[in-house]
């Protein structure tokens, strides 16, 4: 009796091990080495990761977040498809033509659907049973794929945004300077600002691309995940806003969920910012539970509460002809030119003016102000630093000091202009022009001061 027992045993764990049996009985991964051919004739490297003797199995194409970043980054979430089953391909993201200012998500969904071919002609795979799963900016890219391929079988999002890309960008610069304690200013003016200019100057691609006509295309079953402590896309938002896009077009078969304790991809972590080792605890077994009980996992809708968030999203507002690049550079190269131009004629003497200091300390003044915003501001668009030193009155010191420098650049204009009688009584022509240069260079510091926030609270 003991031994047909035991021989039970055995036959079912064959079994299992043949028919590739999900999460816990996927005990070996194999991996694979392949090339995945895209649609403008190029290739590029890919890896399948499957459980050892798979057949037949679900299968899952990863699609890459933001950056230039290898396939290799995504190993741990492939295993973790794997160990549930599940065979997972990832692949190599598009880098030629892939910056900030030029990106086609169009034509990254094309190389996710290279890719999922590729996957559903593997042996180890049932190419009725392959999707996607898109992380980040492959929650814009994967759903775009989805809508257009009547062969992906679900679609899986993880810190997917419902907002244009501009204005998830501005929540997070906003979110890190609050977490850091920063206020006023810094926080209203340079964080949106700066993304503002950087789309005017079409150097931010795809930054009005909206997400939620997409999702309403979407007819294959949608897992959805956010972390709660997500500090890069709005979690709370975003499930609200996917919940409203499926309901609008009456979709059912659906489940948005957060997970506790999770930072952007899907690791542990303290504070959002952080991420520890690993994914956190259930994130796996979340996703190869849901693609091993498809459909009846997707049915019906479900959607757990959505994550609080410090603040809510906000669309960026379109930048007035005012604030355009050429209005801006040329306040910027106009307000240089007359004060370089006061500086440099001060060399013709009988041009000079009296009470000269104040003219000295307006030229300091502006240009300390405007390289000093520069280089905060360039340093606030290209990290994604969460401490930025001590503060006082909810402003960084750097910060602080350009505003104590812009305030002194008014003071000095003020006392050039209550001066002016004095100061023009008896001037010759140069003397009067020098002075008119003076006071247009002033003016128009104080006019990009005030829009870059020097000169506001």
């Amino acid at each position: 009796m003991l031994s047909l027992f035991r021989r039970t045993i055995l036959l079912t764990v064959m079994i299992a091990a043949v028919a590739g049996f999900p999460a816990a009985h996927a005990q070996t991964i194999t991996t694979v080495e392949v090339a995945v051919d895209r649609g403008d004739g190029t290739t590029t490297a890919a890896t399948v990761h499957a459980p050892t003797g798979a057949t037949g199995r679900p299968g899952v194409v990863l699609v890459h977040g933001s950056g230039d970043g290898s396939g290799e980054h995504y190993d741990h979430v492939a295993e973790a498809f794997a160990r549930a089953g599940i065979v997972a391909l990832r692949y190599d993201k598009r880098t030629q033509g892939y910056t900030p200012a030029h990106r086609d998500y169009s034509l990254l969904a094309d190389d996710a659907l290279a890719g999922l071919t590729a996957l559903r002609n593997r042996p180890e795979v049932d190419p009725a049973r392959v999707g996607l799963w898109g992380l980040s900016e492959g929650g814009w890219v994967a759903p775009l794929a989805a809508s257009r391929s009547a062969e992906a079988a679900f679609l899986i999002t993880v810190a997917a945004n419902s907002v244009a890309p501009a204005a998830q960008q501005a929540w997070a610069n906003e979110t890190r300077f609050g977490a850091a304690g920063v206020r006023g200013s810094m926080v209203d003016v340079l964080a949106r600002n700066g993304i503002r200019q950087l789309v005017a100057a079409d150097q931010f691609a795809q930054a009005d691309y909206d997400p939620i006509p997409v999702l309403r295309r979407i007819t294959q079953p949608v897992l959805a995940i956010w972390g709660d402590q997500d500090r890069l896309t709005p979690p709370g938002d975003s499930l609200r806003d996917f919940r409203a896009a499926f309901d609008s077009v009456e979709k059912k078969n659906y489940a948005l969920r957060t997970l506790p304790n999770a930072q952007h991809a899907g690791q542990p972590t303290t504070d959002g910012f952080d991420k520890l080792p690993g994914l956190v605890p259930g994130y796996g077994e979340l996703m190869g539970d849901w693609v091993n009980g498809l459909p009846a996992s997707a049915t019906p809708p479900s959607a757990d509460l959505p994550a609080v968030q410090g603040h809510s999203v906000q669309a960026l507002t379109p930048a007035s002809w005012w604030e355009s690049t050429t209005a801006q550079l040329s306040l910027l190269v106009g307000m240089i030119l007359a004060l370089g131009g006061y500086a440099c004629t001060g060399m013709v003497k009988s041009w000079r003016l009296p009470d000269r200091l104040p003219a000295r300390v307006l030229i300091c003044t502006a240009v300390i102000g405007v390289v000093g915003t520069v280089v905060q501001l360039g340093y606030v668009l290209t990290t994604r630093a969460t401490s930025f030193g001590p503060l006082l009155f909810g402003r960084t010191l750097p910060w602080l000091a350009l505003q104590l420098v812009a305030f002194g650049a008014v003071v000095a204009l003020a006392f050039v202009l209550a001066r002016a009688r004095h100061t023009l009584a008896g001037a010759n022509v140069g003397a009067r022009t020098r002075w008119a240069l003076l006071v247009c260079g002033g003016a128009g510091f104080v006019l990009w001061a005030l829009y870059w926030g020097l000169l506001l609270p």
